[in-house]
Parts: structure tokens; sequence; C-alpha cells
């Protein structure tokens, strides 16, 4: 039912309830009825079944397979390596859905726990969870509402609902019906809603919903049923485990086949097989998305962004939409005076001049900024109060008057406060030898009731529509204009009739207020469009003031600057909607369900995701998205349990920010993966094809395991600490359907590794034909050195690495250096060669096996130097 529509008799009828409240009977009846006044919590997982379900995924059986494997051979160390892998991944994974399960808990942290209702006509307190439809509850200022309740008493109540609707200033409540039925929740203000905060007055209200037919129960429900959208990266590499492990079992019996099949020793061949297998596994792949995450979420820390899943920070490199709140991401969050009409012109803030003279009308102007105002100074220099009324105070103490030396001299001795009807409140104060009294409020609610305005040579007489225009044009700037005037009195006024004192006044000015654009966001919005990235402003605010600063942030959709409000949004069929939601830019007055209607029609659509929050109502939206951002500074506990990132700043920039640091680790990721899945190529082609050449085995089961261990091992995981591509916000994000294998990395594992088994094994049947005894020892080290040439090309897709720098990732350059030297000493210490099966080389041999292996690096830098030119 829209209570909201209804009368308080009617309210109260159909209720079957009186103001005087029901009997301690009928409310036990009613308990019973409708249930304890709670937020309910589906069953979820135990910690035990969360933690075995990390175990599941095809990549991490692929492994323990793999550990298996290592262990029945006897290599230890691979085995225990494998398991740690496999452990540390886990318990990741348990760590992240576990805290994920604790939105819920933030939210019933925002029930109240205790209500006041009258029970038989007496003021009695209750448990919240008594509370039942029909009782009447009384409300004061700091008090939490217990339920959701229509007023039928409201005494300059005030109401924080900025964890439920997003608006951030308190909201006036009143009692009249409202008779628009589709109404977004923060329009209703008639209803006091369970969770809000009481800031100022006091109300009685009925109570017409409990537990989960509030609206915070109905955000529950919602939060509860959205689920979480598994990420990019977790299908890709759940896709590349599948793959790989089915190619290297055919490859793996293949070589098996085909090495019996020429006469090589059957247990050799079979131990040959089973340790090619555990190499072209890439074990360390989970380590290495695992570090590399890590790291970035360690860096963006330092930057504002706390990671809270640590997927995100790759799956933000997918990102094709950001939906962003308008205030204190997009803007300051701090109201400022951004224009003025005073001495009967209009002035930018920044031009706005003070004169000496103590009778200026500019001084009137400033003085009536400060002394009509309730906001105050606090103990850690931040401005207290309303932020209309801060805006007015900074702006006076900015031109010299300091509200605080004016109280002294002009001290407050009555007021009239503001109500919602009449849109002005009036302070008077001593001032010479009389009273001043100062009003401020709405423009259209005070210019009829002026009689002169105040100028630089007095007193004028007052043009309504001149003065309307101005205010109209502000308006269409995207401000909030406030009327400031005054009135004389020789003495207190007798009756404080708001009819009698807020009449003959002069007008003193307009003051043009807005919360302005961060400086930096402009720019962050033009980054995102250069990297293919759509940024969309959702507000609460008035469709105005969202089309201005939408405009000055170059947030717009090609040539559109359509802006949708909650109610069209509402009136829309979902899927015309889901036909023009690519085309919509700027969104006002949305309601929660909303902000998920628009996720979800993005999702169909194909695209990716990024929603901010900071209230209770984006909660289920934040779940849904594909990267769900809450804000640090003003986001409920809700939003940001529900989140995947919390922006410590409260940012847009900052997300920018993140999205480059998102797709820099999935470049590092697929650096690791095309020189895994290219080192490996090479030794499945070596090892595949020595057969069919006529050639004994190249490699023996040791070899393979160490350029698995060593080569493959301290190199790849070093690529996770690379820095950014030039270009990598400069090209559009990447599909989300793009397989790890696109844009060339297959086809570059397959001909390079080609390249090493071709190198490998013509020196090979070089070494053999010229009678060099230590031939196996030259083809080993061969191999791991055209490995080491390899992982150096491939630090970028395009650019070269002379460009780059050989020290710009000094973690590559160590690792390279350290297994050059490991696989040097395999070589050279005497008591490893009876293990290894190796000889020490002669200087020769070693400069003809460098030479050899330099062929990969070179053939990289060519092929990096061929696509920057076709680019």
């Amino acid at each position: 039912m829209n209570w909201h529509q209804n009368t308080v008799e009617d309210v109260l009828r159909n209720l079957n309830t009186s103001a005087q409240g029901l009997s301690q009977k009928e409310s036990e009846k009613r308990f019973r009825e409708f249930g304890p006044n709670e937020l309910h919590e589906k069953k979820g997982k135990s910690a035990f079944r969360m933690f075995l379900e990390q175990f599941k995924e095809f990549m991490i059986l692929v492994l323990i397979g793999a550990a298996v494997i290592s262990g029945l051979i006897g290599e230890a160390v691979d085995t225990i390596a494998i398991i740690v892998i496999i452990i540390l991944n886990g318990v990741i994974g348990f760590v992240q859905e576990y805290r994920a399960e604790k939105a819920m808990a933030a939210l019933k942290k925002m029930s109240a726990p205790t209500g006041t209702v009258l029970r038989g006509g007496s003021a009695t307190e209750v448990k919240a969870s008594d509370i039942v439809p029909g009782d009447i509850a009384l409300l004061e200022a700091g008090m939490i509402v217990p339920a959701d309740m229509r007023l039928i008493e409201a005494a300059q109540l005030r109401a924080v609902e900025a964890a439920l609707t997003g608006e951030s200033l308190p909201v006036e409540k009143h009692t009249a019906p409202i008779s628009e039925a589709q109404m977004p929740v923060g329009d209703r203000k008639n209803i006091s809603y369970k969770g809000t905060i009481v800031s100022s007055g006091r109300g009685v209200g009925v109570v017409v919903a409990t537990g989960m037919k509030t609206e915070l129960g109905r955000i529950a429900s919602m939060l509860q049923e959205e689920e979480e959208v598994k990420t990019p990266l977790q299908k890709r590499l759940s896709r590349f485990g599948r793959n790989i492990a089915l190619a290297v079992i055919v490859i793996c019996i293949i070589v098996l086949a085909a090495g019996i099949f020429r006469g090589e020793p059957a247990m050799q061949m079979l131990l040959t097989a089973i340790s090619l297998a555990v190499a072209a596994i890439p074990e360390a792949l989970p380590a290495v998305v695992t570090i590399s995450l890590a790291l970035g979420a360690k860096k963006l820390v330092n930057q504002n962004a706390l990671i809270r899943r640590l997927p995100a920070v790759e799956t933000l490199g997918s990102v094709t939409y950001i939906c962003s709140d308008k205030t204190g991401t997009l803007t300051l969050n701090k109201m400022t005076v951004q224009e003025v009409y005073a001495d009967t012109k209009v002035v930018a803030s920044d031009e706005f001049k003070l004169e000496e003279s103590e009778e200026s009308a500019d001084r009137y102007f400033l003085s009536a900024m400060a002394l009509s105002n309730d906001a105050k100074m606090g103990t850690d220099g931040a401005v207290i109060g309303d932020p209309t009324e801060a805006a007015l105070y900074y702006f006076a103490k900015e031109h010299g008057l300091e509200k605080e030396s004016l109280e002294k001299r002009f001290p407050r001795v009555a007021e009239i406060p503001f109500d919602s009807e009449r849109k002005a409140m009036t302070t008077f104060h001593r001032w010479d030898n009389g009273v001043v009294s100062f009003t401020k409020g709405a423009v259209e609610s005070l210019i009829d009731r002026t009689v002169d305005v105040l100028g630089s040579d007095g007193p004028k007489s007052v043009e309504p529509g001149e003065i309307l225009d101005v205010a109209e044009r502000m308006a269409a700037d995207g401000l909030r204009v406030l009327c400031i005037a005054m009135r004389k009195w020789d003495d207190l006024p007798s009756t404080m009739s708001p009819d009698q004192v807020e009449n003959g006044l002069t007008l003193l000015g307009l003051a043009g207020m807005m919360d302005p654009p961060r400086e930096e966001a402009k720019e962050a919005v033009s980054l995102c469009k250069s990297a293919g990235i759509h940024p969309v402003m959702i507000t609460g605010d008035h469709p105005m003031t969202a089309r201005v600063i939408a405009s000055s942030l170059d947030i717009t959709c090609g040539e559109s600057q359509e802006v949708i409000t909650g109610r069209e949004l509402e009136a829309i069929p979902l899927d015309e909607f889901e036909r023009r939601v690519e085309d919509i830019c700027v969104y006002a007055r949305v309601a929660p369900e909303q902000k998920l209607k628009i996720v979800k029609s993005l999702q169909d659509k194909g695209q990716f995701v990024a929603m901010t929050g900071d209230g209770v109502n984006d909660a289920p939206a934040l779940k849904r998205a594909d990267i769900g951002i809450a804000m640090g500074i003003t986001g409920t506990d809700v939003s940001k349990e529900a989140a995947h990132m919390i922006l410590l700043d409260d940012n847009f920039a900052t997300i920018v920010k993140a999205v480059r640091e998102g797709r820099k680790i999935y470049d590092n990721i697929r650096k690791f993966v095309r020189y895994l899945l290219t080192t490996n190529s090479g030794e499945i082609w070596t090892l595949f094809l020595a057969p069919f050449l006529g050639l004994p085995i190249p490699l023996l089961p040791i070899h393979i395991l160490w350029i698995n261990l060593v080569t493959d091992g301290l190199p790849a995981l070093a690529l996770s600490a690379e820095p950014a591509e030039e270009d990598v916000m400069k090209r559009p994000p990447r599909r989300t359907t793009e397989t790890i294998f696109a844009r060339g990395l297959g086809v570059h594992a397959i001909w390079v590794g080609l390249l090493m088994a071709a190198i490998v094994l013509s020196s090979q049947a070089w070494y053999i034909r010229t009678g060099i005894e230590e031939w196996q020892t030259m083809v080993f080290t061969v191999l791991c050195l055209t490995q080491l040439g390899h992982v150096l090309a491939i630090r970028s897709e395009k650019q070269s690495l002379f460009r780059q720098g050989l020290f710009s990732n000094k973690y590559l350059l160590g690792a390279v250096v350290l297994t050059f030297l490991l696989q040097m000493a395999t070589v050279y210490v005497p008591f490893l060669n009876p293990i290894f099966k190796t000889a020490p080389l002669s200087g020769v041999e070693l400069l003809v096996t460098v030479g050899l292996s330099a062929v990969v690096f070179v053939a990289v830098e060519i092929e990096k130097a061929v696509r920057r030119k076709t680019d």
C-alpha cells in the first residue's frame, strides 16, 4: 500500500489502531501474526564447506594431479612447492568469500536496539524487535528509527537518510499526504524509515512495516538474492587449465609412444613423459596471479584504493562502464558559493570585493551570511553544520567577516527557525542602537516580501522580475540559489509571527552555491574516454544540477545530453531501457532497485560494469556489479562489505588509477603465460620431434624438471613486477569473452617454441656429428639460455627492450642473472655433474652455446618491430 498517499485518519483506520497506540494484548497478537521486527538472513555455507569449495576449480585439480605425479617420481621439491601453492590459493579464496558474507551483518547493525511506543496510551520503551504494525512510535533527535512509519505528528522533524537514499542533506519531514503514487523513497517526506537517524526535532508515527517488509528489509532481500559474478580472469584461468591439461596428456602419450617406437628404453621414456607432463603444467600460474594481484593491491592502497577481493584488481582492467555517484566522487562534497548577486550586479565568487565602509551593501550581505547561520567551527578546524550554511560561513570568512567575531558585536537575541512550508529562516541581532533581522530562504518565497534592494548608493526600488531572471539563470547553471534580506527594527518585535516579521524586507543579494567538480575529475574522465571506458554519472540531485556537472566534466554519450530521472526510469519497460542504456550517461534521483536495473541492463548488453556507492541502498547494485566500489569516507559499513574495492579518498580519479593498475596486472599475467607456454612449447617440440628426426632423446628427466623449477620459475615470477606498457590507457578494454591466447599469444607460443626446438635439435645434430661428447650438456644449456633471452624480449608486446631499459624491472634482471649462474653451476660445479649428467664446457663451446641462445631474443625483437610498424 502507498501509505504516503493516505491521510493520517486513513492510515490509522486501515491499520485498525488509534493515536493512543495498541493495547499490550493486541501488540502480542500482532507479534504472533507479523513476527519479530528483524532482518532475516538466509542460511549460509559453513566455513568448512566454504574452504573445501576453493579446491574444485579445474586448474587446482590439475595441480593436485601434478603434485601426486611429482611425489610418485620422487620430486620432493616440486611436490612441496605445488602443495604450498594449492593451500595458499585455497586460504585466499576462503578469506575473500567469508568476508563477502558480512554485508548482511553490517545491515543488521543499522537497526535500532530499542524504540519508544505508546501502549495503552502510555509511552513505553520496548525492544525494537517487539514493535509491530499499528504501533504508535515516538521519535526524538538522535534516535534510530526502529521501523517504517507514516508520520502523524512532526515538529521541525529532520532525518538523515543518506545511508538509505543517498541524499546527503537532512530531510525535512511533514505529515501531509502526497498525491503522487510512484514516488522515490527520498521524496516520501511523510514517511520515516527503519535504520535512518533523527537529526533534529521530534515526531510521532504509526508503524506501517516491520522486519523484511521495511525498505531496509527489501534491500536486505535484494542483497541476498544477488549472486556475485565470476571475474573474467577466473573464467579464463578455468578454461586455460582445462585446455592445457588435455593438451599435455595427449602430447605426453605421443612422446611416450614415439620414443618406444624408435627403440628407446620404455622406463626412461615413461619417466621422460611424466617429467614433461609435470613441466608442461604451469603450476606457478596461480602463484604468479596471486603475487601480481597482491603487488597491485599493495600499490593501490598507497593510491587510496583498498582491495577487498583480490581478483578485483585484475578485473578493473576489463571495465567498459564506470557508473559513479556525483557527490564526493566526481565533486568535492563541499558546497561553495560560486556566484553572487550583490550591489545590484552579478559577480563570480572569486571576483567579489568587500568595500571598507561599515555601512556598505556588501558588508551587510556578508554579515547576514555569517550571522543568520547555525554552522560553527569545530575543534578540528572544520565547519560543523548544514552544508549550505557551511558554504555561507566560509564565504563570509574568506572575505574577512568571521561569525564568531560578529556574534560578539551583534549577538543573536531571537530566531524563527526554518520550515519547509515557508522555505525561510530569520535571526534577530542587536545592532547599534536597535535590532536587525536577517532572513534567508528560497527566492520565490521572499521576493514578493521585499520592498527595496540595497546597493552602494543606498536602497533602490526592487524589480521582482529582474531578480527572478537572475535566480533562474543561476539555477540553469546548476546553482542552488538562496535569497538573503534584512530589516531594521527599533526594538525586538513583540510578535514573532513569520507573516509579520518576514515582510517589508530589504534585499541584500542572492548566493548561488554548488558542490563543484574535483579538479582531477575532468582529466580522469578524459583518460577514461581515451581508454574506451564510458563514464556514467548517477546522482540524487536535481536533473538540472546533474546536467551542468556532467557537461563541465564532459560526461556525454556521443551527442546525447539526455538526463534520465528515477521516475522516467521506472516508467520505461525493461526491453526498451536495454536498447537505450548504452546511450544514457546521466541519471538523477534514482532508487536502489533502479541502480540494480542499470547494472543488469548494461551487463545484459555485454558491458563490464564498475559501480560506486556509499549508502545501504547501493549494496545490492555493488554486489551485482562486476566491480563494486564503496566510499571509504562517506560509505556505510553495508556498502563497504558488499563492495570489491573501497575508495579511501572517495575520488573518481582513484578509480581510473585502479583501472590502469588492473590493465597492467592482466598484461603481466599474459606475459607470464606467453613465457611459460612458449618455453613449454619449446621443450615439447624438442622431445616430440627428436625421435622423428632420428635423434636420441635430447633431454633427461632431470633436465626437464630443472628447467621447470629454475628457468621457468624465477624469471616467470619476476614478470609480475613488470611496469605498465606505454599504451595501457590508450587502448579499448579487452572483451570479457577474449581468451588468454588472444592477440597473437597462441601463435607466438607455437612459432617461438618451434624456433627453440629447431635451434636445440640442429645444434644437437651438429654436436653429435662433430663428435662433441658434451652434446647433451650443450643442448641442455642452449635450451635454458634460449628461454632467458626470450623472457627479456617479451617484457613488452610491442616496445623494444632497448627502449624499455634493462634496469626498469630489477627483479627480472636479478632472476635472469641468478638463473644463469645456477645453470653454470650445473655445468661447472663438480659434485653437480653426476646429478645432472653434465660435463664442463670449454670456453669456445660456451660461446657457441650463448651465441645460439641469442637467436630467439633477436627473432622476438624483430617480431615486435614488425608489429610496431603495422600498428
